[in-house]
């Protein structure tokens, strides 16, 4: 059925469509076209923007689903309606999705502004026409991404369909020498663009050189677990500096001191906590089966001192406030939104009221602290988040990770006395040596 060009001259919210057409220079390789219409009505003037799909991702689900483009459109302040063109998908169930970046452009990107520009006209609302031909903007995609390669793909009960893959991503220059840089990812397809967890792997070279080393090679990799690679995991452990002096204390009196974890994924974090700073850790996660993968691809050991269980945080929490023996020096909240919809948030809306606050502070010790990682959709969520915290706990502090996204927020139970420089403070120290202090020295009161 030929489709009919004037399904575009009007924004309908949330509509997704996709089409092929022929490539206008290179007959023998399809386009793949998708329009998506913002939920968001505008309030003005509509804006239109276009985005060529990089060449080798089109399998990406950031690249092929609705929910990809959504994010993508979100990411993209002020657009009305996004149109993403793309190679045809290709991808074969019986080889692995291998994704090396291109050396150079191809055919279908030289000249992508100029033979894109009647089509993107075409599917533009008639209302941008008013004062003439418009000028529609091309967006660009651009991520530190060389290669990358799903290894293994599954269905969790909570989360729905999710993979894991290991990256060569760009990590900077040392005096202008790239440094080559492999991670393992857990993605979630409710979540195309956002990354679950990460964490550094490291080849089994055996001793011989990286030169060969590549994703998609015959070399194996395995998990480097004694570094936090995640944006604002690193900023939530240095929230432990504002009680390093009560650990100390617990610590030089032989105990371990006891962190929660609500929201596990791959284990970076309970791991963390574990190996380099001596915490006995309990974890609680909704999916059994992100818990399987976090033990077979990220190096998650529980038993010993780290004790995970699958469970609701919620009702987890609940059942934590009705036991006395269970009181933990930290609690860490590092659980996001379901509903992409809503643009990528953390933690969930269901999470900021005031009885959960409440719950939380009956299971702190009498210094422990609420560390939650904050991604606002909007200032006021953030700003009912700190006044609910202000209701609840004496002191409120905050950690800005420095992404333009995300936010640590750190309540306590009590009154802290916090010195970035008490030396006699093995704990801190030890801290220091495992987190960047630039991290440490960022935390501000509210």
């Amino acid at each position: 059925m030929a489709l009919d060009v004037s399904t575009f001259e009007r924004l309908s919210p949330s509509r997704f469509i996709t089409f092929t057409i022929p490539h206008p220079t290179c007959l023998d390789s399809p386009l793949r076209v998708a329009v998506l219409d913002s939920p968001l009505q505008p309030t003005d003037s509509p804006r239109v923007g276009a985005m060529l799909v990089p060449e080798g991702r089109e399998t990406d689900w950031i690249f092929s689903t609705e929910l990809g483009h959504l994010q993508l459109l979100f990411s993209s302040s002020g657009i009305s309606r996004l149109i993403l063109i793309g190679n045809q998908l290709k991808e074969s169930a019986f080889s692995p999705r291998v994704y090396h970046r291109p050396l150079e452009c191809s055919l279908h990107q030289q000249g992508f502004q100029v033979w894109s520009k009647p089509l993107v006209l075409a599917l533009s609302p008639r209302s941008l026409f008013k004062n003439g031909i418009p000028e529609i903007p091309i967006l660009s995609y651009e991520d530190n991404l060389i290669s990358s390669m799903v290894i293994h793909e599954c269905v969790g009960c909570h989360v729905g369909e999710m993979l894991v893959e290991d990256v060569e991503i760009e990590n900077g220059s040392d005096i202008g020498h790239h440094r080559r840089e492999f991670r393992r990812r857990l993605r979630f397809k409710r979540m195309p663009n956002l990354i679950q967890t990460e964490i550094r792997i490291i080849p089994e070279t055996h001793g011989h050189s990286l030169n060969g080393v590549c994703i998609g090679s015959d070399v194996g990799f395995v998990p480097d677990l004694k570094v936090l690679v995640h944006p604002y995991l690193a900023p939530m452990v240095s929230s432990l500096a504002l009680i390093s002096e009560y650990v100390e204390g617990r610590i030089q009196n032989g105990f371990r001191p006891k962190a929660l974890c609500l929201g596990v994924g791959g284990g970076a974090l309970p791991t963390f906590l574990t190996t380099q700073l001596g915490f006995e850790v309990m974890g609680v996660d909704s999916d059994r089966e992100v818990l399987r993968v976090a033990r077979h691809y990220f190096g998650l050991k529980d038993g010993g001192f780290i004790h995970v269980v699958v469970g609701d945080a919620f009702e987890s929490m609940k059942k934590l406030a009705c036991n006395d023996n269970h009181k933990f020096d930290v609690v860490m909240v590092d659980i996001d939104s379901s509903d992409v919809r809503n643009g990528t948030s953390s933690p969930p809306l269901e999470f900021v009221r005031k009885h959960v606050f409440l719950t939380a502070k009956l299971f702190l010790s009498e210094f422990g602290i609420l560390a939650i990682n904050v991604i606002p959709p909007s200032r006021s969520f953030y700003d009912s988040m700190v006044n609910l915290f202000q209701e609840v706990f004496h002191e409120l502090y905050k950690i800005d990770v420095g992404n333009g996204e995300n936010f640590v927020l750190i309540a306590a139970t009590s009154p802290l006395v916090f010195s970035v420089g008490d030396l006699g403070n093995s704990f801190l120290m030890k801290l220091k040596s495992v987190i960047p202090e630039a991290y440490i020295n960022s935390i501000t009161k509210i």
